[in-house]
């Protein structure tokens, strides 16, 4: 299990925009945020830091969130969209990981995969 993650970003408004309403069905809130970074995680425990990068590199990773149930990894996917996000595979049992895997999968941005599994 992880702390904190840090992504570099090329338009900081723009991904916390994507990330506040994607994340928001998995419990996550905007926690902090400056002009040159912004803090998103359960409240007041920002696990995913956004850096303002204008060089940042495209598509350099790929984060899963934990979802509590299908409907939330369905509303991830969908809120996602709505913010900018591209689809990378709709929300559904992933069944060549394991026979009860359930994700979707989005690109942020920047050209991340994020992903929410409800394993």
């Amino acid at each position: 299990m992880y702390d904190h993650i840090g992504l570099k970003v090329g338009n900081l408004d723009a991904s916390v925009r994507f990330y506040t309403s994607a994340l928001a069905p998995l419990g996550h809130i905007l926690c902090s945020k400056d002009e040159a970074s912004a803090g998103i995680g359960p409240k007041g425990e920002p696990a995913l830091w956004l850096y303002l990068d204008k060089g940042a590199s495209k598509g350099a990773a790929h984060i899963a969130f934990r979802a509590r149930d299908h409907a939330a990894v369905a509303r991830f996917h969908s809120e996602g969209l709505k913010a900018g996000g591209s689809d990378n595979g709709a929300a559904g049992p992933r069944a060549d990981y394991s026979p009860t895997y359930y994700a979707a999968f989005l690109i942020d941005p920047d050209g991340n995969n994020i992903e929410a599994v409800c394993p």
